[in-house]
């Protein structure tokens, strides 16, 4: 809508396609929050995360860092106008390998994820960014490895605290109807 309104009046639109966007000072007790946000909320109180399906769906998790030279970019090179970029770090990972990683990180290596095996309504299988176009039109460049900015977040969640609000969540997409 935005680019067809900048296209109607001439005003340089540009549209980003974030992925998955981790960083430091997430809403920890957020049950719509990023899902690593999430896992950590369930670690932080010694609880196992939630895996819906078998916890091989793959994603695309971006640092905020990354997310904030995208947005950067997109204002500076007038090429973007009119177009829509993908941003995020180009790698997957699965929701089960991702739950392993904060479990491990937070020295929380024994707390297995749960996979519940059910599915939420509109998830789609694998979601992972093609950023060919940002990296050719923009620059854009993901400087943030995953690990890097795993280590990062998980430096700030020491001393932090977080109500564990994943079981409210779950009960209102159930009663939704929004979990098979």
């Amino acid at each position: 809508m935005c680019l067809l309104i900048g296209r109607a009046y001439g005003i340089p639109t540009v549209a980003l396609r974030f992925f998955n966007v981790y960083g430091t000072r997430q809403a920890l007790s957020n049950p719509y929050t990023g899902v690593l946000a999430i896992f950590a909320s369930r670690l932080l109180n010694n609880r196992p995360p939630l895996i819906f399906e078998d916890g091989l769906q793959q994603r695309d998790f971006v640092s905020v860092y990354d997310i904030a030279q995208g947005c950067r970019l997109a204002l500076e090179v007038p090429e973007a106008a009119g177009r829509v970029f993908n941003l995020g770090s180009g790698d997957h990972y699965t929701i089960k390998e991702l739950a392993d990683r904060m479990a491990a990180v937070m020295d929380k290596k024994g707390i297995e994820p749960e996979i519940t095996g059910k599915y939420r309504m509109g998830d789609i299988r694998h979601c992972f960014a093609d950023i060919s176009q940002a990296r050719a039109i923009l620059g854009y460049q993901p400087r943030i490895s995953f690990e890097q900015g795993l280590g990062e977040l998980v430096a700030w969640l020491e001393g932090q605290e977080a109500e564990d609000r994943v079981a409210e969540a779950s009960a209102e997409l159930s009663a939704r109807g929004l979990t098979v």
